[in-house]
């Protein structure tokens, strides 16, 4: 299996996972794990692919949820187990696929700005991405320029300084932390859910989403509900995809009274 590298944030309360999108990294989750201390403690994964964790051959979404699900069984003690699942895009749907095939592992699942739609949209994720692909990073010698050639293409700084966050200096120069070439390639896979069966979770859900986002539609509802049964919908006013960094004070409001309800 896949080895993953994760982060801890306190040392008391419930234990919170928290899985992040596409080229980010567990660590993006560093503020708001901090801000819901201490009633939880968090424990901050980076994906297959992603920051410190392997790189896989292929893209699954199965294969993602069970690499994930076992890290989890090894790093939480048992006494902290079932865990409150909390996953963002790519995160978000690795994250209903576990809940869907681990639901012993799982207390409540929080699924952020994504669906569990088949077929999604990852054009703004492929424009990022092909821009990143086309970086000659050979001619790059500090992030700096990095950023000045990435500002025409992705002209809005917030964007371009969390895809930058995965440019990392090496003895021959500079090199994308993820695997930009698997990701790149996968996006259809990405954009995709896979069939899951008759599974149902059971448990409480609640799927956030951003106003100004076009990662979760209302048609989706049926699908979440015959999936995910006790799924309550929350819209997030004046944010984006990014819901948890752009509205960082309501974000946590809504997470920490949902997963504090009784």
């Amino acid at each position: 299996m896949t080895i993953i590298n994760s982060t801890r944030i306190g040392d008391s309360g419930r234990q919170v996972v928290f899985l992040h999108g596409l080229f980010g990294r567990g660590k993006n989750f560093t503020r708001i794990a901090k801000d819901i201390e201490p009633e939880f403690s968090s424990l901050l994964v980076d994906l297959p692919n992603h920051g410190e964790s392997e790189w896989t051959e292929t893209f699954d979404y199965v294969y993602l949820a069970d690499a994930v699900a076992a890290h989890i069984a090894e790093a939480v003690d048992s006494d902290d187990q079932p865990v409150h699942l909390v996953g963002h895009s790519l995160g978000g749907k690795v994250a209903m696929v576990l809940a869907l095939r681990h639901p012993e592992l799982v207390d409540r699942l929080v699924v952020v700005d994504i669906g569990p739609n088949a077929g999604g949209s990852t054009g703004v994720f492929e424009h990022l991405l092909s821009s990143l692909a086309a970086l000659d990073l050979d001619r790059i010698e500090s992030r700096t320029e990095a950023d000045a050639a990435l500002t025409e293409p992705i002209p809005e700084a917030a964007i371009r300084g969390f895809l930058l966050q995965n440019l990392r200096p090496t003895s021959a120069g500079y090199s994308w932390q993820p695997n930009l070439a698997l990701l790149h390639a996968s996006l259809d896979v990405i954009g995709d859910f896979p069939d899951t069966g008759d599974a149902v979770f059971d448990h409480r859900v609640l799927w956030v989403a951003g106003e100004r986002s076009d990662y979760v539609d209302r048609d989706d509802l049926p699908q979440m509900r015959r999936l995910f049964p006790r799924t309550a919908l929350l819209t997030v006013k004046g944010a984006g995809h990014w819901v948890h960094s752009e509205k960082p004070r309501e974000f946590v409001s809504a997470l920490t009274a949902f997963l504090s309800r009784p």
